[in-house]
């Protein structure tokens, strides 16, 4: 089972977070893999959904960029700013006290669902 693009978009920005707190720093497709590869293919992000996302991290002071320069390619690493550190705590607990309410709301035991 794929997740669906509509769940994925009201979580993605403390995914995002969470990568790059826990690897320090990564780029897009590094991101896009790493996802896909910890989720066992069922979710899936589309570069038209990271990379709004990463940019309004980036807006939001969350996020900065570093360049790095491979032959003629530049590769773009995204990476936490201090602020952005201390928003992954708050988003990845804020996360996990919504999928608890939704246990209560949808009166169901994730575990045996």
């Amino acid at each position: 089972m794929i997740f669906s693009s509509e769940l994925i978009k009201g979580t993605l920005k403390t995914v995002v977070l969470k990568l790059l707190a826990d690897n320090k720093k990564m780029y897009g497709y590094e991101i896009t893999q790493k996802v896909k590869e910890i989720t066992g293919d069922k979710i899936q992000i589309t570069e038209g959904a990271l990379y709004p996302t990463l940019h309004a991290l980036e807006a939001d002071g969350l996020v900065i960029t570093e360049l790095e320069y491979i032959g003629k390619r530049v590769r773009k690493h995204y990476k936490l700013t201090p602020t952005g550190k201390s928003k992954t705590k708050e988003k990845v607990n804020e996360l996990i006290e919504f999928m608890n309410t939704m246990k209560i709301v949808l009166d169901i035991n994730l575990q045996t669902a």
